[in-house]
């Protein structure tokens, strides 16, 4: 296969391989440094597993034992994060086991970290407010069914005091553009998607792509490793396995032949979404 071709082609196996890899490697300093992502890492090669129709090659008690352990935070014997507690439930919800958690539990800490003045969510007990938190929390109580645990309108109030004159969202209100997909995946999951200016949020959108067919401030063009698998932000940079789901994801929602479909809302396969019985929240 020449290198053409093999940037042409998803190395699936090259793929799963580096995911499986990814928790042997503790000899690497970088093992330790980036100890705060291990329960983020499981959801991204979980869900990158599963939409390469290999979600059992990692094996399914290690991974639900493990999130338990983890209690709302990123790691065992880390403090507890909205960020974390979502990815956890979204690990349990691929793997039909939140009835190995107390969801109550769940349910009250994303509700303890609503303001109930301004609606905005933060992320920890040091109060640091964004939206990504506000998708976390609204996408977390969704997949629980318990969204009536929150104030809806006033966490759509904040996301929409985030929305800028371009069409984008920020991390807060006057900031810059660029928690577009944590805004819009919020307000579809609570129904308010008339509430978004499509025309001009489209033409933000395309305007991130640049001439090599990449985004800005997103995962280029799709570049396979050929040699060790898992997809790098852009040609030439290490490979992680945040970009390797994120770019398996793209992938999928562009019809890539072989892949299970995702949901772009809830970022999870479109069959886990189905399967608790959750509607689209989209229009195609």
């Amino acid at each position: 296969m020449t290198s053409i071709e093999k940037a042409n082609n998803l190395l699936v196996d090259l793929h799963v391989k580096y995911i499986q890899s990814l928790d042997t490697k503790k000899d690497d300093l970088e093992y330790w440094f980036t100890e705060h992502l291990r329960l983020s890492g499981v959801y991204w090669g979980l869900t990158a597993l599963d939409l390469l129709k290999n979600v059992n090659m990692l094996n399914r008690e290690d991974v639900v034992k493990y999130v338990v352990s983890c209690g709302f935070g990123g790691h065992i014997g880390h403090d507890p994060h909205l960020t974390h507690t979502l990815y956890a439930v979204q690990i349990l919800v691929i793997e039909d086991a939140l009835d190995s958690v107390n969801t109550e539990k769940i349910i009250e800490y994303v509700k303890s970290r609503q303001d109930p003045q301004t609606g905005a969510f933060t992320g920890d007990e040091w109060e640091e407010i964004d939206t990504r938190f506000s998708y976390c929390a609204i996408s977390c109580l969704s997949l629980l069914k318990r969204l009536d645990a929150i104030d809806v309108k006033k966490a759509i109030e904040f996301i929409m005091l985030c929305k800028n004159f371009d069409g984008g969202f920020g991390n807060t209100p006057g900031a810059e553009s660029h928690a577009v997909f944590c805004c819009v995946g919020a307000l579809a999951i609570v129904n308010s998607l008339h509430l978004v200016d499509a025309d001009l949020l489209g033409w933000w959108l395309c305007e991130r792509q640049l001439k090599n067919g990449g985004l800005n401030g997103r995962p280029e063009k799709l570049e396979d490793d050929p040699e060790s698998g898992g997809i790098a932000d852009r040609p030439g940079d290490m490979v992680d396995v945040f970009h390797t789901l994120f770019g398996i994801a793209g992938l999928s929602l562009l019809g890539y032949p072989d892949l299970k479909s995702v949901d772009p809302v809830y970022c999870l396969p479109k069959y886990v979404v189905q399967r608790i019985g959750l509607a689209e929240r989209y229009h195609v």
